[in-house]
């Protein structure tokens, strides 16, 4: 990439334009699963046939990655030989991982209580980036903010009694584990982008992940039809949404720090409680007090945690 537009994908605006598009992105997906799950007729209970839905969206999602990739550069985006360790370690925690237990979590908690949990990986990203992979310093502001980010979801959860049920190990157990996937990702990305085409990482780690995933649900007994047009249309929407977000968001990560990227991830809860209120019906919980005063705890300890980085 050209030292020109490396600037421009580090300019402020730029930056804060192309992660909200990704936020918005990834905030649909909370009720588009839902809404997917209800369209292939696919039970909250059905493992396998969750698992062997997600592979199909991932391997989608690299497909459209690498074909567009390649389109742009005018070349096919082949992976170096030296990366394909690199991009299974990638996929196992971008893909397989995050996602296994994100559509396993996803059938068992609402798409409000999903949304807020799941904003807990930006605070995993900064104590994954700080003490393990020593990317960034951990300062006491992102302590605080971690601890309100926390709080926020231990809100949700100690309500959750009146509002979905309380706490779930394999509802919203699992979307925690699958937060905290997604914040090894994040500092892996990084690291990675470094080495190589951040758009062919993105792309052929999907398509890694979701063989991977296809493979197992089939073996544990999954089995996926497609029963309508609008099936159809929820799955390519998928595909393209990871696809799009992925892409953007490891370009980010490669020309700016995790931190700096990460403090527009206080939009992801609030685009996926907003969605989910409006495609699933879920206004109860996204507007009660408890899932307002979780939401906006989560904000805050997203934003404190990053406010130094544009100091």
């Amino acid at each position: 990439m050209s030292p020109d537009k490396k600037k421009i994908l580090t300019k402020p605006l730029v930056v804060c334009l192309l992660a909200m598009v990704c936020c918005l992105l990834w905030g649909s997906a909370f009720p588009c699963i839902k809404i997917g799950y209800r369209l292939f007729a696919i039970a909250g209970t059905d493992r396998p046939t969750q698992i062997l839905f997600a592979g199909c969206r991932f391997v989608l999602a690299g497909t459209l990655t690498l074909l567009i990739g390649s389109l742009i550069a005018r070349r096919p985006l082949l992976p170096p030989q030296k990366s394909f360790g690199d991009i299974m370690t990638l996929s196992l925690f971008q893909t397989i991982l995050q996602y296994l237990f994100f559509y396993m979590g996803l059938a068992g908690t609402s798409g409000v209580k999903a949304s807020i949990i799941t904003a807990t990986n930006v605070f995993w990203a900064i104590l994954v980036a700080t003490l393990i992979f020593h990317q960034e310093k951990l300062t006491v502001r992102k302590i605080i903010g971690c601890l309100l980010g926390f709080s926020g979801v231990v809100m949700v959860n100690l309500a959750g009694a009146r509002l979905t049920g309380g706490f779930t190990l394999t509802g919203d157990g699992f979307i925690l584990f699958s937060a905290i996937a997604a914040a090894v990702s994040s500092s892996l990305i990084k690291g990675y982008s470094q080495k190589y085409d951040p758009v062919t990482l993105s792309g052929w780690q999907f398509v890694a992940g979701g063989l991977v995933m296809i493979l197992a649900g089939l073996v544990l007994g999954g089995r996926l039809a497609l029963p309508s047009p609008a099936a159809l249309r929820m799955l390519l929407y998928l595909g393209f949404l990871s696809a799009t977000a992925y892409t953007l968001w490891s370009v980010l990560l490669k020309y700016n720090s995790v931190s700096t990227v990460l403090v527009y991830g206080f939009m992801n809860p609030i685009a996926g409680v907003l969605l989910s209120a409006l495609l699933l019906g879920e206004t109860s919980q996204a507007f009660s007090l408890a899932g307002l005063g979780a939401l906006v705890l989560v904000c805050a300890g997203i934003t404190v945690v990053n406010r130094e980085q544009s100091q």
